[in-house]
């Protein structure tokens, strides 16, 4: 593992490659405006954000709003997102959501990292990435799986739990580029960091990648019975 003070270099390599290759970062996300990036969010965990895509026109097109969607049926919003996957648990965040939205911000999203997370569904990474995309502040940086993996074969961390990862990443980068670290890094795992089979070949970063892997988390041993 490289030493810490190798990582602002390192890290302003990465920086540099990162906007090279990505001059005009963006969400993948469609949406129009701050809480339809936060549904938007809230489906694309543990989903893609081309099949989030596809199910987000006729939500909106249903409950544009946290207004409309505070007085859905739960089991209307569960047949719309089916197919983003755990969509009972989705269906009631995002109704929880929309009323608390309603109830206590007076129908507009937060612009606060504090106050978005007590809505249901959203943690730190769904907050920086509303707070970023919707108002243009950079709060924090959002962790998903792509920078988690990214930025650990880069070693500009050595942790593994998404918030420690931030708290490295925000120490390496210049706040003003913080959401625009994430686009970018999520643009680059899908295209050449694959999680199985990166592209080296073509990465202009293979120079000084360290290529570290996280390490995996050991099967608990069975115990072992007396043999009769």
């Amino acid at each position: 593992m490289s030493t810490k003070n190798t990582r602002p270099a390192r890290a302003k390599k990465v920086l540099e490659a990162l906007r090279t290759r990505y001059p005009h970062p963006h969400t993948h996300l469609d949406a129009e405006t701050a809480w339809q990036l936060l549904v938007a969010t809230v489906l694309a965990a543990q989903c893609t954000d081309a099949r989030v895509n596809t199910v987000t026109p006729e939500l909106f097109r249903r409950w544009p709003g946290p207004g409309e969607m505070a007085k859905a049926g739960i089991e209307e919003i569960e047949t719309v997102i089916r197919p983003t996957g755990f969509y009972h648990s989705k269906a009631k965040n995002l109704l929880g959501a929309a009323v608390r939205v309603c109830d206590v911000y007076g129908g507009q999203v937060p612009k606060t990292l504090e106050e978005l997370i007590t809505l249901p569904g959203v943690a730190r990474k769904t907050a920086n990435v509303v707070l970023f995309g919707a108002f243009g502040i950079n709060e924090g940086l959002a962790v998903d799986t792509h920078v988690k993996r990214i930025s650990y074969r880069l070693g500009l961390t050595e942790e593994t739990d998404p918030v420690p990862i931030e708290r490295d990443l925000m120490k390496l980068f210049p706040r003003e580029d913080w959401g625009d670290v994430n686009h970018r890094m999520v643009w680059f795992g899908r295209e050449v960091c694959e999680a199985r089979k990166p592209l080296c070949g073509q990465c202009e970063m293979a120079a000084f990648c360290p290529k570290l892997e996280p390490p995996k988390t050991p099967r608990p041993q069975r115990k072992k019975t007396a043999t009769p």
